[in-house]
């Protein structure tokens, strides 16, 4: 007996397509899809919202050193001018060190980022900046249902789609 449906595609279609639906709904709350497609993904999402919630405050904050450029009143960088070994004159930006407060994952926060990370795409907005979907499944997504257990999506039926008879559903997060 299969584990799972075969949804008419071969094996990595469709794990690129479950992939690509796992992070609409993470990424923007509910899709729209068929009901079989659905009750895969469904399955794939709530164990990652599930590991979310489970690894969500395992972590800690350390301080980091970090090298800058410095920057003036009007957010450009500052420059002087420095000599090459053979005589030149160049601009070199002028660098400062701060130390900043950042969040270092626990290793099992780590393995379970890992885990995410296997399940969903890299995502970018609209101006080509990478969305870090891991940090806003912990901190968004998880801390709502830390009193949840289990059952973090439904599937609300629409009825058959024009053409093919397929019956359509929309998986949301509750």
């Amino acid at each position: 007996m299969a584990k799972n449906r075969k949804l008419g595609k071969p094996t990595d279609q469709r794990l690129a397509m479950l992939k690509c639906q796992t992070t609409d709904v993470i990424l923007n709350g509910k899709i729209q899809t068929t009901e079989a497609r659905a009750k895969e993904v469904k399955a794939i999402v709530d164990s990652i919202i599930a590991l979310a919630v489970k690894e969500k405050d395992n972590f800690e904050m350390v301080d980091v050193k970090v090298v800058k450029a410095k920057l003036d009143s009007n957010g450009n960088k500052v420059t002087e001018k420095a000599k090459s070994k053979n005589g030149k004159e160049y601009l070199k930006v002028v660098k400062e060190e701060v130390t900043e407060k950042r969040q270092k994952d626990m290793p099992t926060r780590l393995n379970a980022r890992r885990k995410i990370m296997r399940k969903i795409n890299k995502v970018k907005d609209s101006e080509g900046n990478n969305i870090d979907l891991p940090a806003k499944l912990f901190n968004e997504i998880a801390p709502k249902y830390a009193d949840r257990v289990g059952g973090y999506t439904r599937i609300v039926k629409l009825g058959q789609r024009r053409g093919d008879a397929a019956e359509t559903v929309i998986l949301e997060l509750v």
